[in-house]
């Protein structure tokens, strides 16, 4: 199984397979390159009529509503758990293959230039973003409990929107999904990687 390919992990691990990704992408910075978003949407797909003609299984729909916004929640407090306890000698730490120091500043930018509420509601829809902002949040001490409340929301937002997505057009597109679905991903994957291009053309042409 490639644990960067979405379609492998929902067809090997099924439901269990994508809360733990889910938990791994928020909480720890190993899962910085864990396919988030294209995940979600699969698994709704899995989750639909068309499933079986897909994937050979049918994922849950309710189960995938229950358990990923808490996968997603737990995760994002461990990372910020980590964040507040051991995080700045990770953060201080040269660049390696998968961390380095530019994607920190762009998290630091990006909470800077929101907010706390907005940053954590949008950051679950950015790669990378969705994963570095919970440890930054507790290294620069923002209390768990403030952080949680809207870590609920957004991962609530974040899980349940995008899986009904996939489950809705699933349903709408039966017998003719397969045909859509390589493009539907990169469309997403596209999608998410907007804002952080965006942010690094700005930071070019502030420099």
């Amino acid at each position: 199984m490639n644990p960067l390919d979405a379609h492998d992990i929902v067809t090997t691990l099924g439901t269990i397979g994508v809360l733990a990704a889910l938990f791994i992408e928020t909480g720890l910075l190993v899962g910085l390159l864990l396919p988030g978003d294209s995940l979600l949407f699969i698994a709704g797909l899995a989750a639909s009529g068309t499933a079986r003609e897909i994937f050979g299984d049918q994922l849950s729909y309710t189960q995938l509503m229950i358990w990923a916004p808490i996968a997603a929640t737990a995760g994002s407090q461990i990372g910020h758990w980590l964040g507040a306890k051991y995080g700045r000698p990770i953060f201080d730490r040269p660049d390696s293959r998968f961390f380095n120091q530019e994607r920190v500043q762009q998290t630091q930018r990006w909470l800077m230039k929101y907010g706390l509420g907005k940053a954590l509601i949008l950051s679950h829809f950015i790669p990378f973003v969705r994963t570095l902002l919970n440890p930054l949040c507790g290294i620069i001490g923002i209390p768990a409990k403030k952080f949680f409340f809207w870590n609920v929301i957004g991962s609530y937002i974040w899980t349940v929107g995008i899986i009904s997505a996939g489950y809705l057009l699933g349903e709408k597109l039966k017998g003719s999904v397969d045909k859509y679905l390589l493009p539907i991903i990169a469309l997403i994957i596209v999608v998410s990687l907007l804002p952080i291009l965006f942010e690094i053309i700005r930071e070019k042409k502030r420099k």
